[in-house]
């Protein structure tokens, strides 16, 4: 015997005749799949501007440029500058400070000043590292998410079984191909999530690197010229 399914099997059919809930759990993880997609894109521009700022100032800094004169153009024009003549700033402001009272202990001035640089590097990477929370409960959240909504949609294809005299294929068939759109959707959300937070992590790890390693190479400096 021949059975015909005459059910549209479109996957847009499938998402508009899916059960509440279901479609509830779609629009969920699409909302959040947009979500990192925006995130994803502002994080590669921040990041590449960031890496981009971080070597024009470290090219400049150790090109043998007046530290004052570094000072000033920061000071003149903040929202010009990067992360990292930020924490340039921050350091050289506290130097200057409290080197210019009189019978002031320079290994004092030296700690202030790294302590000063060492608060800025923390605001700096605070927000280098913003959404990155977002992406990482996007990738690990998702697929569970999406499972939810498939096991609800077979649930509610199994049981439209019990008013059928004899099941076939063409019954069972929407009822799961629906349900195992959401797992669908729940991966399409998950992995561009997953491979965008481990590629930003590396990327931030590797500015705070360059951002510490300056900072004590900065302190040296400065240590050198109180000598």
């Amino acid at each position: 015997m021949n059975v015909t399914v005459t059910q549209d099997m479109s996957v847009l059919s499938l998402i508009t005749g899916a059960s509440v809930p279901v479609q509830l759990v779609m629009t969920l993880l699409l909302v959040a799949s947009l979500f990192s997609w925006y995130y994803i894109f502002l994080k590669v521009l921040t990041l590449r501007q960031a890496d981009t700022q971080t070597q024009e100032f470290e090219r400049l800094f150790w090109s043998g440029a007046d530290l004052k004169v570094l000072f000033q153009r920061i000071v003149a024009d903040p929202a010009a500058a990067g992360s990292l003549e930020r924490i340039f700033e921050a350091g050289y402001r506290e130097f200057a400070k409290h080197r210019r009272d009189s019978g002031v202990d320079m290994a004092a001035v030296m700690d202030s000043t790294r302590r000063a640089m060492r608060a800025t590097y923390q605001r700096e990477m605070d927000k280098l590292e913003s959404s990155l929370a977002f992406l990482a409960s996007v990738g690990s959240v998702s697929p569970y998410v999406g499972l939810l909504g498939t096991v609800w949609g077979i649930m509610n294809a199994f049981r439209g079984l019990a008013n059928v005299a004899q099941a076939t294929l063409a019954h069972v068939a929407p009822g799961i191909a629906e349900a195992l759109i959401a797992t669908a959707i729940g991966l399409f959300a998950a992995i561009p999530a997953v491979v965008a937070y481990n590629r930003f992590s590396g990327d931030v790890n590797r500015l705070a690197i360059r951002f510490e390693s300056f900072s004590e190479e900065f302190s040296n400096v400065l240590q050198r010229q109180v000598r």
